[in-house]
């Protein structure tokens, strides 16, 4: 995959960020709006866009365009670097491939702890009931 290649398909939206600062936020859009649609990149083989369509799903819009939001800084340059670097960030860790599981034999001493831990509950409850012989 060819990071650079993804980097020149994004496309940004600049709007103005909310929260303290006083007149400097009424007046200037600092908020970065990164956008990137899955869909059309050519950056990406059409098995990366399959896995990164599962792993970040949550990210992924209906239209298939994977949107990130930063407002972290009150430079409205600094938030477009901040977003990219996120964005690389979030691409790299999902295409990271899943290390498959190796199954393992139950030890035999959690064996025991288990029967033994069954073995208490049953004395436990035994010892709760009445007697009716008596």
């Amino acid at each position: 995959m060819n990071l650079e290649g993804v980097v020149g398909e994004l496309t940004f939206k600049f709007s103005r960020s909310g929260g303290a600062g006083g007149q400097h936020v009424n007046k200037v859009s600092s908020k970065v709006l990164l956008q990137w649609d899955v869909n059309l990149s050519t950056a990406v083989s059409v098995e990366e866009k399959a896995i990164i369509f599962t792993v970040l799903t949550s990210r992924i819009n209906k239209e298939g365009i994977l949107q990130l939001e930063c407002d972290i800084d009150r430079s409205q340059l600094r938030n477009k670097e901040i977003a990219i670097d996120r964005f690389k960030r979030i691409l790299e860790a999902a295409l990271v491939p899943a290390k498959p599981r190796k199954k393992t034999k139950i030890p035999y001493s959690s064996i025991l702890k288990r029967l033994d831990r069954k073995k208490q509950q049953s004395q436990l409850k035994a010892s709760r009931k009445k007697n009716c012989d008596e």
